[in-house]
């Protein structure tokens, strides 16, 4: 058996971790002077609520490599492969972080063999890679396998969001290639997306509605007309838009398998409530 090791920022839902036996680590997010951890001492729903009114933006951190140590020891109690798969090297430290633990997870079970895979994705784009790997190894493909099935998902997967607001990607320091978008967000909802594992803008429009439709003209130019796929969807504090996009994409595409859920908290600080957002692959 093959275990498979990743981060809080994936957004799984929760049932499908417990069902795949899926390893998780928590990020941080400090909050005045408290330092909470993603998924364990806030979730979703209670903390969007309070991010609404507050003044001032918490911030977020990487696990640190201890973190990731005590993960693959409690995984290193079952198996003796482990696949550890992480959020953008790009965007956050989680990666290195990861590595460093790896190392130190080394010296005391050289036995257990480990590879770390960079998505260069966030989200549910991330999240597939790891759902798709965990699934992988429950069918009893070999660790190389595991390894490539989480690669290839992540290397095909295409994740949009849009929100009525760029400020919390732009206060928390995460706006990438779309910070030219900040000066002009007057009555428009931008969509962003990732490439080659950083932020980018991939247009705006003039409602949420529009922003929906364009996500299905963005999705059906890398994927074709009809395309069969598999589908998550994610929202921040925003259930009823979110179902407004998966009925426009689910009218569009083929989706053989769909995922719903909520963004983890150590995202929404980036992205604000009302987000809306939609990560594919290829089923």
């Amino acid at each position: 058996m093959i275990g498979i090791l990743t981060d809080t920022t994936a957004s799984i839902p929760q049932d499908l971790i417990e069902k795949l036996g899926i390893e998780t680590v928590s990020y941080y997010i400090h909050r005045g002077l408290e330092t909470l951890r993603d998924m364990v001492d806030v979730k979703p729903r209670e903390f969007a609520e309070w991010l609404k009114g507050a003044a001032q933006l918490p911030t977020t951190s990487n696990p640190a490599p201890g973190d990731y140590l005590l993960g693959l020891r409690r995984l290193a109690g079952r198996v003796k492969e482990i696949v550890a798969i992480s959020i953008t090297s790009k965007g956050s430290g989680g990666y290195q972080s990861c590595l460093a633990g790896v190392s130190m997870f080394k010296e005391t079970f050289p036995d257990v063999r480990v590879e770390v895979v960079d998505t260069l994705q966030v989200a549910m784009s991330h999240g597939w890679a790891v759902v798709e790997a965990a699934r992988a190894a429950m069918d009893g493909v070999d660790f190389e396998g595991v390894v490539r099935r989480a690669r290839e998902v992540a290397a095909s997967g295409m994740m949009i969001q849009t929100a009525d607001t760029l400020r919390y990607l732009y206060l928390g320091g995460r706006i990438g290639k779309a910070k030219h978008l900040v000066a002009s967000l007057l009555n428009i909802k931008p969509l962003i997306g990732m490439q080659d594992g950083v932020i980018v803008a991939l247009g705006t429009a003039r409602s949420r509605l529009k922003a929906y439709r364009r996500m299905g003209d963005l999705i059906q130019q890398r994927f074709g007309e009809g395309a069969r796929l598999k589908a998550a969807f994610t929202h921040v504090l925003a259930q009823e838009q979110m179902e407004k996009l998966q009925a426009i994409i689910t009218n569009r595409f083929e989706c053989v398998e769909v995922l719903t859920g909520e963004l983890s908290p150590a995202l929404a600080v980036h992205t604000g409530p009302g987000t809306v957002g939609i990560s594919v692959i290829p089923a």
